[in-house]
């Protein structure tokens, strides 16, 4: 009897994971063509007060300033890596190790997109797992252009603001596709942290990173990869 009911469980417990594995993997491929009603971060946000100002829009409709922006600031490598920059993450094993209290991460514009769709922020090593997981397969199922189209809409660029199309009006009043490289570098630079780094008016940090990335940005410009990402 107690071998009968282990099989049972067993059954019901294989039965359950591949509902849940069929699931994930239907809605991967549902924001493959379609962005997601709500995510998790998001959602949060609601419930601890902060709103939700978000409005997707389409690639195109972006603009060219702000997705150079994102990638001089985020992941210069985006268009030529699978998903994970290894080099970056060994450099922030290294750093971390010396400088335990002063964390660096080395997360790609595809696991930040997997993490701000599928999952959860913070969350430590299980979560890092989750992530992993989701960065290869939205890397194996998406393409480049979708993995960034769906990050510049799901981002958090602000206390309750998600999304380059919400964080330009919200800071400059006007659509993405009319920033200029400098404002693009100003929304860029409080990815980091955008509940605590002030766009508008610029904090220091975001004075200091800003120009950074607008000397990246001028770098960037003319590589034949990010280009092909930029129409």
């Amino acid at each position: 009897m107690a071998q009968k009911t282990k099989n049972q469980f067993w059954r019901i417990l294989k039965k359950i994971a591949l509902i849940l594995f069929i699931s994930q993997f239907a809605y991967i491929l549902f924001c493959k063509w379609i962005n997601p009603p709500i995510t998790i971060t998001q959602l949060v946000n609601v419930i601890q007060g902060n709103g939700l100002n978000r409005d997707y829009i389409d690639y195109e409709d972006m603009g060219r300033n702000i997705k150079l922006a994102v990638m001089a600031s985020e992941d210069q490598l985006f268009p030529d890596h699978d998903g994970f920059d290894v080099k970056a993450i060994k450099k922030a094993m290294n750093y971390n190790e010396k400088h335990p209290t002063r964390a660096r991460g080395a997360s790609t514009i595809s696991q930040q997109t997997a993490k701000n769709v599928f999952l959860w922020q913070h969350g430590g090593f299980f979560r890092k797992g989750l992530e992993v997981y989701f960065t290869f397969m939205i890397e194996l199922t998406w393409n480049k252009k979708r993995i960034l189209e769906t990050y510049l809409n799901v981002a958090e660029m602000g206390t309750g603001i998600f999304g380059v199309q919400a964080a330009a009006k919200k800071y400059f009043n006007k659509d993405p596709k009319n920033l200029t490289p400098r404002e693009a570098a100003m929304i860029a630079a409080c990815l980091p942290n955008p509940k605590k780094l002030t766009v508008v008016p610029p904090s220091r940090y975001i004075s200091t990173r800003s120009a950074r990335i607008l000397s990246q940005m001028n770098n960037l410009e003319g590589d034949p990869d990010i280009e092909a990402l930029l129409k």
